[in-house]
């Protein structure tokens, strides 16, 4: 990383850190949203297999194995490879344990809310289609396959690798509602494999071209009680240009930048209004 990088980074999130805010929902005008900052932002339980899942990425943070790694997230790499240890490959990419648990939160909050809602008649008959671009090592898919396993989760990987140390992982955790589709990510691979989308987590191209395809792509699929998650929407100029246009897309009814990832909405009950809080 470059000193020019760093220095964009440490003002970006500075600039945050003095502009954002949590009260636990107060200030929050959409019955709705409230609901949902308190629900899944504010809620300070603990799940039961959140400690299996956090045992998995310690495993990961030291796993020395080498492995024949493609990079497409970067938006430099045009499938060329190199060799990594997992070990390295964890430390720069898992999502942080507080954003992944509050994705598992969302997950199931976004279930109950479908029977409250009468969009499903029983909670048999619960299951939501999620989506993730940039499998990782898995640990973030964990968290958004268990809350139900009657809810599908569709992953991306980009290196082949990679994505056997994520089933392996998985399989450890005895999850089975995962499918990893591998290979480079793009809209023709998107729109064949999905038709309706409740959750998205975009943790893929971190570049503005890749940032604004995913989400044209997935807003196509949406239905208003949808959530699209970007992961590091302050990663560089480019994403924060990207986030910013998705903010102003007239499809898009709230937002939520809370530093690490920005969430949108489509919920024509939310008031249109871009938040800047803390997590």
């Amino acid at each position: 990383m470059d000193f020019a990088t760093v220095i964009y980074r440490v003002l970006s999130w500075l600039k945050h850190r003095l502009t954002a805010w949590n009260t636990g929902g107060e200030g929050i005008h959409s019955p709705y949203l409230f609901e949902w900052v308190r629900m899944v932002m504010s809620d300070k339980h603990s799940y039961y297999c959140w400690d299996s899942i956090e045992v998995c990425r310690q495993a990961m943070l030291a796993d020395d194995r080498e492995l024949e790694f493609v990079d497409y997230g970067s938006g430099k790499q045009q499938g060329g490879s190199e060799k990594k240890r997992v070990c390295d490959i964890a430390r720069k990419s898992l999502t942080k344990k507080r954003y992944a648990q509050m994705l598992y939160r969302l997950v199931n909050w976004l279930g109950e809310s479908e029977i409250r809602a009468g969009r499903v008649e029983m909670r048999e008959e619960r299951g939501l289609t999620i989506v993730e671009l940039g499998t990782s090592l898995g640990v973030t898919t964990a968290y958004l396959a268990m809350p139900d396993s009657r809810n599908r989760v569709l992953t991306f990987e980009g290196c082949a690798s990679v994505a056997e140390v994520a089933e392996e992982n998985w399989r450890k955790l005895n999850v089975k509602n995962i499918q990893c589709v591998v290979g480079a990510i793009d809209a023709a691979v998107l729109s064949r494999e999905l038709s309706c989308v409740d959750v998205a987590f975009v943790d893929a191209n971190h570049t503005y071209a890749g940032a604004r395809e995913y989400f044209n792509v997935l807003a196509s699929m949406v239905h208003e009680k949808s959530v699209i998650v970007v992961d590091d929407i302050h990663y560089s100029s480019e994403m924060e240009r990207a986030w910013k246009e998705i903010c102003e897309d007239e499809r898009v009814t709230s937002t939520m930048d809370l530093y690490q990832m920005g969430l949108v909405f489509f919920d024509p009950h939310y008031w249109h209004r871009n938040y800047r809080m803390r997590l």
